[in-house]
């Protein structure tokens, strides 16, 4: 789950954690507006495996059973550009957010790192690469 994320201002956080051995990734929500929308962008933005169903459960499955990623330390995913999602579909948006801290929660009692941030800046677009 590496990534370049050229410009982003929370560079300095993604290479503070890199700098500790953790994996970082960013996950840019920008123009998802649905659930199918939201999930073939999960798979394309994480590197998800072909096996991937691009459902809730997959997603939970995903985050949870890492088999699929590199080994590392730990990881930290930063989402931006949430927001339009959020507004145009609030009931997907929450269960997005519960399979992420559930994901979260998961690796804590593994004792493994797994941080989720959603970025609360400007919304970006695909097409600035934020």
């Amino acid at each position: 789950m590496a990534h370049d994320i050229g410009g982003n201002p929370l560079a300095p956080v993604l290479e503070a954690a890199r700098g500790a051995g953790w994996t970082t990734a960013t996950l840019s929500l920008a123009g998802v507006t649905d659930k199918a929308a939201f999930m073939e962008r999960c798979a394309r933005g994480l590197g998800l495996p072909d096996w991937f169903g691009r459902n809730w459960d997959a997603l939970a499955d995903c985050l949870t059973d890492l088999s699929w990623a590199p080994a590392s330390r730990g990881r930290l995913l930063v989402v931006s550009g949430w927001q339009e999602y959020a507004r145009a579909a609030p009931g997907e948006w929450r269960i997005a957010q519960e399979v992420f801290s559930s994901a979260v929660e998961h690796w804590r009692e593994e004792g493994t790192g797994l941080e989720i941030v959603l970025s609360l800046g400007p919304v970006a677009t695909e097409r600035d690469g934020s």
